[in-house]
């Protein structure tokens, strides 16, 4: 009998101490929106702490609230981690807010700075006001999949559904007295003392983590995740992206002036680029390119301002259209004022620069043989039916088409043949 529980401790502790981890911790920091390039950050970091075989992940996070698709990476990343995956609201002033609150309560640990606050988490809608019954879906979704994050993490399931359903925010102090967080630390250092020690169960395994007096490694992003980070603001995207249509139309009625068609295909592949990780309603796309056919038949046909009418209203509705992703926050919404901006200038463009490249294409050519034709030029001999010409100081063998001309007498290019102009009596 001994001899059997002497050898089920030894694999009990076999069985603990093959998950247990290396006096190392890996640091990342998440400031800003969740969005796909943050699910990118913290899976490399998920990964690079298991390579390490680091003792834990801890994510500094402040964030406003972010994308629905985006989240559901995170935590689905963070509930499949093998190492410990520590959640920490710093520094004081951070928030948990929306999107935040399911990454914190998804975390193995879950702790805020003093001065931070967690909450907020209802779902809206970027395209105007949804209506009841689909509001009430994403609702109950966001809600049934808060609970099942709150039940695996032995959390406080009631405030998580509040903080969907209701919007209800708390501080740190109230998080920690509702079972929201695990603890509150004043810095990093502080964090890793109280963690010391404790016992995580991982999709591993359990680990007792060895956090105290751990060697810290931080944990950037790299140049792609940055890149990415930055073109993943649909206020941003939306002005590539009408940058890219000046430059290209305007290198089309100015050819030759290269810059600005270079400048335009740069921004056109960023715009696009960026529109591939975040989801694009293609009736706002196709409304936006739309109003720039119309305002180029504005240019072209006279309709008295209709079609100027008509591309400024498929324009607005084509920006407000544009992203179509649920989130936690409106902090995916592209600003009226970059709105209306936008389309200021794009009138004052296709009004201006536009309308010059057109009638420097129809304007008569000012040299070279069809530069002459409608010229006015004087007779320096008789011509009848021949004779010569000047015209723009040059000497021209001519032919009267309107019966003798004398001498003298002031002449008009009608059309040139063979180098030799054929020219009426003025």
């Amino acid at each position: 009998m001994n001899k059997l529980f002497y050898i089920f401790a030894v694999l009990t502790l076999f069985n603990v101490s093959s998950f247990s981890q290396t006096n190392k911790v890996i640091v990342i920091n998440i400031d800003g929106a969740i969005q796909p390039a943050s699910a990118d950050y913290i899976h490399s970091g998920i990964e690079k702490a298991a390579e390490e075989n680091a003792g834990c992940l801890v994510i500094m996070l402040n964030t406003p609230g972010g994308l629905l698709k985006s989240t559901r990476v995170i935590v689905t990343d963070i509930l499949e981690s093998k190492v410990p995956v520590i959640i920490y609201v710093s520094p004081s002033g951070s928030q948990a807010a929306s999107a935040g609150v399911f990454v914190t309560i998804a975390g193995h640990i879950a702790a805020m700075a003093p001065g931070t606050n967690i909450g907020a988490a209802h779902p809206v809608t970027l395209q105007g006001t949804m209506d009841s019954v689909m509001m009430e879906k994403a609702t109950n979704d966001a809600a049934a999949f808060i609970r099942t994050i709150g039940e695996k993490r032995n959390r406080n399931i009631q405030w998580c559904e509040d903080a969907v359903r209701k919007s209800v925010s708390v501080t740190e102090t109230e998080a920690l007295k509702l079972r929201v967080i695990d603890l509150i630390a004043a810095d990093t250092e502080e964090l890793l003392s109280k963690i010391d020690g404790r016992e995580i169960e991982t999709s591993a395994g359990k680990v007792f983590l060895k956090t105290k007096d751990a060697e810290i490694i931080n944990l950037d992003m790299t140049f792609a995740q940055i890149l990415l980070n930055l073109l993943s603001d649909p206020n941003l995207v939306y002005i590539l992206f009408m940058l890219g249509i000046y430059g290209l139309f305007f290198e089309l009625y100015n050819p030759g002036a290269i810059f600005p068609g270079v400048i335009g295909g740069i921004c056109l592949i960023l715009a696009l680029y960026s529109m591939h990780t975040l989801p694009i309603n293609y009736a706002g796309l196709a409304l936006i390119i739309f109003s720039v056919i119309l305002f180029v038949l504005e240019i072209k046909v006279v309709s008295h301002g209709i079609l100027s009418v008509g591309g400024v209203i498929s324009l607005i509705l084509g920006s407000v259209m544009l992203f179509d992703v649920d989130a936690f926050g409106e902090i995916f919404r592209i600003s009226w004022e970059i709105i209306t901006t936008v389309v200021v200038l794009t009138i004052l463009f296709f009004t201006f620069a536009i309308t010059l490249g057109i009638r420097a294409q129809k304007r008569k050519p000012a040299t070279g043989a069809e530069g002459i034709i409608g010229e006015i030029g004087i007779a320096i001999s008789d011509i009848d039916p021949f004779g010569e010409v000047r015209v723009h100081g040059e000497i021209w063998e001519s032919e009267s088409i309107s019966g003798k001309i004398e001498q003298g007498r002031n002449v008009k290019v009608e059309s040139i043949s063979n180098l030799k102009l054929k020219v009426s009596k003025i």
